[in-house]
C-alpha cells in the first residue's frame, strides 16, 4: 500500500529552495575541506622541534592533556600538524 501526501504548491516550492540551498552549502563546505592542506602526522622530535620544547616536555604535554597524540605504534606516538598549531595557539607560544 502506498500513502500519498499533497502539499501546497508554495511549501513545495519552499522545500525545493532549502533543498538548493542545502547542496550550495555543502558544495561550498566541500570545496573549503578540499582548499586545506593535508594534515601531517609528526613523530615526537619533530613535534618537538615545530613546539621549540624538548621531546619530554611534549610527552609531558601529551600525557597532561593538553596535546593529542596519536598512536603510530606500541612505542611511538604521533600529533597532527593542525593539533600542534591548536596548541600554539591556545597557550600563546608563537
Amino acid at each position: 500500500m502506498q500513502a500519498f501526501l499533497l502539499i501546497p504548491e508554495s511549501e513545495w516550492k519552499e522545500v525545493l529552495e532549502r533543498l538548493v540551498r542545502l547542496e550550495e552549502a555543502e558544495q561550498q563546505r566541500t570545496k573549503e575541506k578540499e582548499a586545506l592542506p593535508a594534515d601531517e602526522i609528526l613523530n615526537v622530535r619533530q613535534a618537538a622541534a615545530l613546539l621549540k620544547v624538548t621531546p619530554g616536555g611534549l610527552r609531558r604535554a601529551r600525557r597532561a592533556g593538553r596535546v593529542k597524540g596519536v598512536r603510530i605504534n606500541e612505542k611511538e606516538w604521533g600529533f597532527y600538524t593542525s593539533e600542534l598549531h591548536r596548541y600554539l595557539n591556545r597557550y600563546n607560544r608563537m
